[in-house]
């Protein structure tokens, strides 16, 4: 890496990706058929005398534009030195050249453009009118899926639920110090604060199903991101059935999420139940909730499990945003 690449921290990170133009940047990119993203390399490090660790390398490019890599370490044995498990950082490089251009906190990247695909398919996906949104889970994601969602809905109500009630507080009071209509959903009224909605958004480490299908109303629109192992889940098969079914690739929510593997497994629904992925959806063959059988009434759901052209696209806006 040559010493004048700039390197942005996490705090640049968020600066350097509006919503607006974060979500814009995602649907450019997948609108394109000129990327290169193949599937995510994992390598398994052994360290001595600690658990094992993973290396994951996420690749993409764009031939003579840009290429670029994410580098994801997790080592578990951090935990007993009280360190982070996990740390990553993006090289965004020359696709001419070679040369590097600029280096990026991988966690926050990961972040906005994670959130930033679930704004993107609500573009898509919800309905225009949509003024209520039900977070669950309080964690990192849900600080930037909520403003992800209200900048392209007309969010003027937002509920969080999580298991922890006073981690759940803790969120609606920071919502409530930026101006936000927020409150918390207690830990018994989930479904009583589910089927009120307009939106819900999941973001949690659940294995067993938290959003039941038959809690969702007609036209409302489900955000899924937490499963990302065939074995975690964030609802349940009846979801699947009733759902309107879009993904952010075929190939990755088939082969990571537990959301879909175990209700095919089952044989509940088919691969064939997924409408579209993001690809369908940005090059217009397929329009998303306008071109459904009834726009007004269908329940759709969004599955997301991360794909390389989302960083690299977030990493091409940050390098654009500081030239």
């Amino acid at each position: 890496m040559q010493l004048n690449a700039e390197q942005l921290n996490a705090e640049q990170v968020q600066q350097a990706l509006p919503w607006d133009a974060m979500v814009d940047a995602l649907q450019e990119i997948f609108a394109r058929d000129d990327v290169h993203a193949p599937v995510r390399h994992h390598h398994f490090i052994d360290v001595p005398g600690e658990p094992q660790a993973t290396l994951l390398l996420m690749p993409a490019w764009i031939e003579g534009e840009y290429l670029g890599v994410k580098q994801v370490n997790v080592f578990p044995g951090n935990n007993a030195r009280n360190m982070p498990g996990l740390t990553s950082h993006y090289m965004l490089s020359s696709g001419t050249t070679g040369n590097t251009l600029l280096m990026l906190d991988g966690n926050e990247l990961t972040a906005r453009r994670t959130a930033g695909a679930s704004a993107l398919a609500s573009r898509f996906l919800s309905r225009e009118e949509s003024t209520s949104l039900l977070m669950v889970g309080s964690g990192r994601m849900a600080r930037r899926l909520i403003p992800a969602h209200m900048s392209v809905r007309p969010i003027d109500t937002v509920q969080v639920w999580d298991r922890n009630e006073s981690s759940a507080q803790r969120l609606v009071d920071e919502l409530q110090a930026e101006g936000v209509n927020a409150r918390g959903c207690p830990v018994d009224r989930l479904q009583a604060c589910a089927e009120q909605v307009d939106i819900i958004s999941c973001a949690t480490m659940a294995t067993e199903p938290l959003i039941l299908g038959d809690w969702l109303k007609p036209g409302a629109h489900l955000d899924l991101v937490g499963s990302f192992t065939p074995r975690m889940r964030e609802t349940d098969n009846r979801a699947m059935q009733r759902c309107e079914l879009f993904v952010d690739t075929r190939a990755g929510a088939l082969a990571e999420t537990g959301d879909l593997i175990i209700p095919i497994r089952e044989g509940v629904i088919g691969k064939e139940k997924i409408v579209a992925e993001f690809a369908d959806l940005c090059r217009g063959s397929h329009a998303g909730r306008s071109a459904l059988s009834d726009p007004k009434g269908a329940i759709t759901l969004f599955k997301s499990v991360g794909d390389s052209r989302e960083d690299l696209a977030a990493a091409i806006l940050a390098y654009r945003r500081q030239s």
